[in-house]
């Protein structure tokens, strides 16, 4: 850990009191002086996250009150756009982790990891990357190499301009547009049009998708480009 590990301020959204003060431990541990938030049910989580809207992270119980599912993930994706969230269940279904990152969660967590696990997926998570239990990544990646997946193809690459492959890159190392935009040096607004752009051009319906497919691309190549 760094010396001055940076402070976070996190939403713990589940209706046992008894998980979210673990969670609470967890977080103090691996990051302290972080603000730790708590709701137990979807409809105080929308609320906490409209007038918060600078958290760094919301850790979402899919079972909790007013959830119904992934119903209640892409309520508080679409009305808490800009905020991370990453799952913690007792769920294990690889079916059900793929289609909540599909929804738009940045990682799912199961509830029966180690404490150690934790810390290290809610780092990986916080720095911009999209968490999965390894065993989910490898199934997935092994499926993703098989031909009647879609991969990215070099044409559908072609495609993208240069400013396109480089938003491209930086979404796959899990940035955010706002980090996109400061990095690349242009507006956000920008960074949204070149967004959905590469997700027409590489024909997936949102951001995990244009990822996970093109994870494997080496940009070097492409970015040597005039």
């Amino acid at each position: 850990m760094h010396d001055h590990a940076p402070s976070y301020r996190i939403l713990i959204a589940d209706d046992h009191p008894l998980f979210r003060e673990a969670i609470a431990r967890v977080v103090g541990d691996g990051f302290p002086g972080s603000e730790l938030l708590e709701t137990a049910d979807l409809d105080a989580t929308l609320a906490v996250t409209a007038d918060e809207e600078d958290l760094d992270l919301i850790l979402l119980d899919l079972n909790m009150p007013g959830m119904s599912g992934l119903t209640g993930l892409l309520q508080l994706r679409n009305e808490a756009p800009t905020i991370p969230v990453a799952i913690i269940s007792a769920e294990e279904d690889k079916n059900v982790m793929l289609q909540a990152v599909s929804c738009g969660a940045v990682g799912f967590l199961t509830k029966s990891s180690p404490k150690e696990q934790l810390i290290k997926a809610i780092a990986q998570i916080l720095e911009g990357n999209i968490y999965l239990p390894s065993e989910i990544m490898r199934a997935s990646a092994a499926r993703a190499h098989e031909p009647n997946e879609r991969g990215i193809s070099a044409e559908q690459l072609e495609t993208l301009t240069r400013k396109q492959i480089q938003v491209l890159e930086r979404m796959t190392r899990g940035e955010s547009n706002k980090m996109i935009a400061y990095n690349l040096n242009i507006a956000e607004t920008t960074v949204k049009a070149h967004v959905s752009a590469i997700l027409r051009k590489l024909g997936v319906s949102n951001r995990v998708q244009a990822i996970l497919s093109a994870s494997d691309i080496d940009f070097s190549r492409y970015l040597r480009k005039p």
